[in-house]
């Protein structure tokens, strides 16, 4: 069984997309659908950059969208070279690119959507700044009662935002509590804690404000239920219908993202390829560490 997998931020690189778009025309219209629908040339900003602009949350999202259904259109343009997916999943942003992919969103509602999360989450940011971190060497139980512990101290707001891997996990919250946090982590043993260069606190209680925006631009578009099932990020289950993914959808920019319980029920169903379908080898590498039976791969 197959699952093809879509990442997101942090997996951008200037001249992402460029050799999906020199092998295939398919991939070529949709950086040029993509470009007639934003009103700029976002292949330009994958292909050429400058970097400081395409990692720019309002441009690094519909950049890593835009890229990751440009190579799954090149994926499908080879024909046999690539089996079809039983199951897909996206981390965090790129759950949006596996609900197009799997027909749930449209193209079009996809890319406005994820421009839009782009720049809520931008305002929201600014609105209530925050930081992030990511530590090595707990597991997710010890994390979240540090969190707890550092909450109850500061009288702020953090949690788990990513469980990435066994051993890699993200914390996301006001930045004095992320900082007790990460006092809190290494006094339990934590192997290293690294404060991200991030002002945006993703997936927590902070980006509220972006989440109600968010729904109201949900509540507008058409969604159905998927052609292939896709593992939800709060959910680590199945998505399978339209009520689902809304649900999930709505829940996901302040919810914890299950990554490693998402890949072990891919795994549970008897997965035993993966395809990363997008920039970069972020997931290939999360994979790893989660199930090293999977095989991992990705387009070209």
């Amino acid at each position: 069984m197959i699952a093809y997998l879509f990442p997101g931020q942090g997996s951008h690189s200037v001249g992402m997309g460029q050799a999906a778009c020199e092998s295939s025309s398919a991939a070529r219209d949709i950086f040029v659908q993509a470009d007639e629908i934003l009103g700029f040339s976002i292949q330009d900003l994958c292909f050429n950059g400058p970097e400081d602009q395409l990692t720019d949350t309002v441009n690094q999202q519909p950049a890593l969208y835009v890229t990751s259904m440009a190579v799954l259109k090149a994926m499908e343009e080879a024909g046999d070279a690539y089996p079809a997916a039983d199951f897909m999943a996206g981390h965090s942003l790129g759950e949006l690119s596996a609900l197009a992919a799997a027909g749930a969103i449209s193209f079009e509602d996809g890319l406005r959507l994820v421009r839009q999360r782009g720049e809520l989450m931008k305002a929201a940011g600014e609105k209530a700044p925050g930081g992030m971190a990511a530590v090595l060497g707990l597991d997710a139980a010890q994390v979240t009662e540090a969190c707890e512990k550092a909450a109850a101290d500061t009288g702020q707001r953090v949690q788990l935002a990513n469980d990435n891997c066994p051993g890699q996990i993200v914390v996301s919250g006001d930045s004095d509590a992320v900082a007790r946090t990460g006092e809190v982590m290494q006094e339990m043993g934590a192997r290293k804690v690294v404060p991200l260069t991030i002002t945006i606190a993703a997936h927590s209680p902070l980006m509220a404000s972006a989440s109600a925006e968010f729904s109201a631009a949900l509540d507008k578009i058409t969604i159905n239920a998927p052609s292939v099932p896709v593992i939800g990020n709060t959910t680590a289950a199945p998505l399978t219908s339209s009520e689902q993914i809304r649900a999930e959808l709505n829940a996901q920019l302040t919810g914890s993202v299950r990554w490693t319980e998402s890949m072990q029920y891919l795994a549970g169903q008897g997965i035993t390829e993966m395809y990363e379908v997008g920039s970069g080898d972020v997931l290939q590498k999360l994979m790893k560490r989660i199930d090293r039976k999977v095989a991992r791969k990705q387009f070209g």
